[in-house]
């Protein structure tokens, strides 16, 4: 009765306090943690407010709420050349996040999608910067360089670029076989030195085997006796023809007179 009777004694104050209860309760605004609010009053930048509870007067003030969380982004596939003149289609991947939300409201308009467009501008430009080699190679190198190279654009806006990643690089087939003849050509090519290496070493080491029989001829013989004992060892077919160290002395004086007659 006593409320009653207070509205009924004061209407124009009773009023005043419930258009002050609305105001007020339509002014509450809470933002979680990983949230900002850029206020505005009358149109002129006001503050950042939260996390929290916060008012924004309504009529005379608004606000635009960011998300500061990191932002995962795909850069669409896109077809360009390399330095060598090789055509390719690469796709990436974007990570970044608002660090001044005054400035991703104020200095441009839809702050993901202006971020989407300058990494997909700076992933052309690199494309034609670099040797396909590079691109496959590399790709770490040339990630650390477009994530710099978009971050220096972004920087004004308040949005920090923490990572961009080439995903996908795809190359035309006929590039893939020359490639993978390339690589088998490599292989081949290291597979014959390394036989060539190993019939040097070899020879090498039959030509000291030879110069330690002839500095005692005895132990031509032994050599004989021993290379008999293993092929009879291994029943082999093999047939022997023995040379009678007669034979041996006339080869080596044969040998001797041969490389005299070629010195003159």
């Amino acid at each position: 009765m006593f409320i009653f009777d207070f509205i009924v004694a004061n209407p124009v104050l009773t009023i005043i306090v419930i258009l002050a209860i609305v105001i007020v309760s339509r002014a509450i605004r809470v933002a979680n943690q990983y949230e900002r609010a850029v206020v505005f009053r009358l149109g002129k930048f006001n503050r950042t407010s939260g996390p929290g509870l916060y008012l924004v007067w309504p009529i005379i003030e608004w606000q635009t709420r960011l998300d500061l969380r990191t932002i995962t982004t795909n850069v669409e596939q896109q077809e360009g050349i390399t330095r060598d003149n090789v055509p390719i289609k690469v796709n990436a991947v974007i990570w970044f996040r608002i660090v001044n939300p005054e400035h991703a409201v104020m200095e441009v308009r839809e702050v993901a999608n202006a971020v989407i467009q300058v990494s997909v501008t700076t992933l052309r430009t690199v494309l034609g910067q670099h040797t396909l080699d590079d691109i496959l190679k590399a790709q770490d190198t040339i990630s650390d360089a477009m994530q710099k190279s978009i971050d220096h654009v972004t920087e004004p806006w308040g949005v920090k670029v923490e990572r961009v990643q080439m995903k996908n690089v795809e190359i035309p087939p006929t590039m893939q076989r020359a490639m993978a003849q390339e690589a088998e050509a490599l292989r081949e090519k290291r597979a014959r030195l390394i036989k060539a290496e190993a019939e040097l070493d070899a020879a090498e080491q039959l030509r000291r085997a030879a110069e330690v029989i002839m500095q005692n001829p005895a132990g031509l013989e032994l050599r004989r006796m021993q290379m008999i004992t293993e092929v009879g060892a291994e029943q082999n077919t093999m047939t022997i023809v023995m040379m009678p160290s007669e034979f041996v002395g006339m080869a080596k004086g044969l040998g001797e007179l041969g490389k005299k007659l070629a010195e003159t």
